[in-house]
């Protein structure tokens, strides 16, 4: 025998799988969910360990700054324990505030976001699917109400409503919050409708209805979720910017309401700056959380983007 054969052969290193290895445990994706959890929270634990009766006009003292501050300005009281993060001028308390104002301002973009996200299931799925004159209704629909200034709009819908509640606010965003998910929808399912399971499910006979919600649907639950996602972001800054003008909810606490009051009484200019810092604050970590859960829902849906490589 040679020395050539008695040289055991190289072995092979396998890989294995790791359950572990899931596109779902991204950590931009883990890190939104928990700062939209906290906030989720925040309204449904806040009422068991704080007052919130005190966001109600009148049910405090006025002009508190939060209880850390002190300051030698005579027109604030003195901070106190009771009231951590201080009180405004109508005599509000700005934690209870906060408990019951996020959540609420977070329900608004949900709200809208998910009515928009179902018409825009329906239709952008019925265009990219079916195709033909339903294609081109549906989406020269969907370009004429992107073109339409949808601020200014709902800035002269909101003056006529009388009673502005956070349902009705949900309401008048949902509006033009459809478009969005339906020229997306439809290039997706114009891109899907040829593959070969489509190809499969039809020759079986499969109704319209099956091949387009049973099959093709599941397969963009990542990138329905990233447009939803997106949506909600946007239901809630244009709902701020309405409340930010006094056209919100006058009787509900909410973050853009609060922020209307707050420049209303000129908060910046007598240095109360707890009365409108806290609720841009909150905003601040609703759309980190928002932002932080797209991108990481764009990283789940696209190998690429979260640098995954062919083995």
């Amino acid at each position: 025998m040679s020395a050539a054969t008695d040289t055991p052969a190289p072995a092979v290193k396998t890989v294995g799988l790791n359950r572990w290895d899931s596109p779902w445990l991204n950590t931009k994706f883990l890190i939104g969910v928990g700062m939209l959890l906290v906030v989720v929270l925040m309204g449904l634990l806040g009422p068991l360990f704080w007052d919130t009766t005190l966001a109600r006009v009148a049910s405090s003292p006025l002009n508190l700054p939060p209880a850390w501050v002190q300051t030698d300005n005579p027109a604030f009281g003195e901070p106190t324990w009771d009231h951590p993060l201080g009180t405004e001028s109508n005599g509000r308390d700005m934690l209870a505030v906060l408990i019951v104002g996020t959540p609420r301002s977070l329900r608004v973009g949900v709200i809208a976001a998910g009515i928009g996200m179902l018409v825009g299931i329906v239709l952008g799925f019925s265009a990219g699917f079916m195709g033909g004159w339903v294609d081109n209704v549906i989406r020269t629909l969907a370009d004429s109400v992107i073109t339409i200034p949808s601020l200014a709009v709902l800035i002269v819908i909101s003056a006529y409503v009388r009673t502005v509640s956070v349902e009705n606010m949900a309401l008048l965003l949902a509006l033009f919050a459809w478009p969005g998910p339906t020229r997306l929808l439809r290039s997706q399912v114009l891109s899907m409708r040829e593959r070969g399971y489509v190809r499969m499910a039809r020759l079986t006979g499969a109704s319209t209805f099956a091949i387009m919600f049973k099959e093709i649907l599941p397969n963009l639950l990542p990138y329905l979720a990233s447009s939803f996602t997106g949506n909600v972001s946007a239901a809630i800054l244009a709902a701020t910017g309405l409340e930010a003008l006094g056209l919100g909810p006058t009787r509900i606490p909410t973050l853009g309401m609060t922020i209307f009051y707050a420049l209303r009484a000129a908060a910046i200019l007598r240095g109360m700056w707890w009365w409108w810092g806290f609720p841009i604050a909150a905003l601040i970590v609703i759309f980190t959380a928002l932002f932080l859960i797209t991108i990481g829902l764009d990283e789940i849906a696209n190998p690429r983007l979260r640098g995954a490589k062919a083995r």
